[in-house]
C-alpha cells in the first residue's frame, strides 16, 4: 500500500470513529425513548413502546418549563444580536490600548463561570429592587451570550472595505444609510448566525436560571430537578424529539441550498450563452 493509500485509510478510520462517538449516544437516547422500561436504558430491550410520548405529551409541569425557555431564548436572541453587533461594530472603529481593553471587559463574561454570572446578576438586580424571574435570567444570559455575537460579526467585520464607506459619503448618503444599506448586508450572514447560536445556547442554559428564575423554571432547571428524585425516559422522547426536528431542518436547509446553488448556475449559464451569443452577433457583423 503506497503512503497516499495509507493516508487515506487512517483519514477514513478517523472519520468513522469521530463519526461513531457523535451519533451514538444520539442513537442510544432514541432507543431509551422508545424502551417499554422505566429506566432509560437500551438494555436489556423490555419492548417497542410510545408511552412515553404520551407521559411528556400529558405533562403539565414540563410544558410549563419548555414555555418558559422558548420564552427566554426569544428574548436573548431579540437583545444579544444587537448588542453584540453594536459592541462589534465598537471594537472595529477603536485602535490601541482603548481596543484592547474594551475587548477584555467585552470578552469577560465568556471566561467567567455561569454559577457566578448567575450569582451577580441576582445580587445586582435586588439591590435595584427588582425581583428574580424570567426577566433577571434574560438579562443574565444576554451577558454572556452577546459576547459570543460580538465575536462572530467582529470576524466578519476584518473582511469588511472600510472604502465602501467613504465612498458612499462621499456620494452624499447619510451615516444611518450606509450602516443599512453598506454595512448590515454585509454583516447579514454573521448576524443570521448569531441569532441562532444566541436562541440554542439560552435554551441549554443551567447555571445562570439556577440562581435567577425565582419560582419559575426552565427544561434544564425541570430536568435537573427529576434526576434527583428520579428521571424517566420521558426526557429522552423529548431528546429524540428535537433529534428529529433537527434532522428534518438540516436535510431542509440543505435541499434550499442546492436548489438556489442549481438556480444560481443557470441564471450564470443564461448569462454566459446570452453574452457569447452577443459577442458571436458583434463578430458577423464585423466580417461583413
Amino acid at each position: 500500500m503506497s503512503d497516499n493509500g495509507v493516508v487515506k485509510f487512517f483519514l477514513r478510520f478517523y472519520m468513522i470513529v469521530l463519526l461513531g462517538f457523535l451519533l451514538f449516544p444520539l442513537v442510544i437516547v432514541a432507543g431509551a425513548a422508545l424502551n417499554d422500561s422505566a429506566f432509560p436504558s437500551v438494555w436489556p430491550w423490555r419492548g417497542f413502546t410510545t408511552r412515553w410520548f404520551v407521559d411528556l405529551w400529558n405533562n403539565g409541569r414540563f410544558w410549563v418549563a419548555a414555555g418558559n425557555t422558548m420564552l427566554v431564548a426569544f428574548g436573548v436572541m431579540v437583545l444579544s444580536v444587537p448588542i453584540g453587533a453594536a459592541a462589534a461594530i465598537i471594537l472595529n472603529s477603536t485602535y490601541g490600548k482603548t481596543k484592547s481593553f474594551l475587548y477584555a471587559v467585552a470578552t469577560a463574561p465568556i471566561l467567567t463561570p455561569g454559577a457566578v454570572v448567575g450569582i451577580s446578576t441576582l445580587l445586582f438586580w435586588r439591590n435595584l429592587d427588582i425581583p428574580s424571574g424570567l426577566f433577571i435570567t434574560m438579562l443574565g444570559q444576554v451577558s454572556i451570550i452577546a459576547a459570543y455575537v460580538m465575536l462572530l460579526v467582529l470576524a466578519r467585520l476584518q473582511s469588511f472595505d472600510g472604502s465602501l464607506e467613504e465612498a458612499a459619503l462621499d456620494l452624499g448618503a447619510s451615516h444611518l444609510k450606509v450602516v443599512w444599506l453598506i454595512l448590515l448586508p454585509h454583516l447579514r450572514p454573521s448576524l443570521m448566525l448569531g441569532a441562532v447560536i444566541s436562541f440554542l445556547q439560552s435554551l441549554e442554559s443551567f447555571n445562570v436560571p439556577l440562581f435567577t428564575r425565582g419560582k419559575q423554571e426552565t427544561v434544564m432547571i425541570y430536568i435537573a430537578s427529576q434526576v434527583r428524585v428520579g428521571v424517566t425516559p420521558m426526557i429522552n422522547a423529548f431528546a429524540l424529539i428535537l433529534i428529529v426536528v433537527a434532522i428534518i431542518a438540516g436535510v431542509g436547509i440543505e435541499l434550499n441550498r442546492r436548489r438556489t446553488a442549481k438556480i444560481r448556475d443557470r441564471d450564470a449559464l443564461t448569462a454566459f450563452l446570452a453574452t457569447a451569443g452577443e459577442e458571436v452577433v458583434l463578430v458577423q457583423r464585423a466580417k461583413i
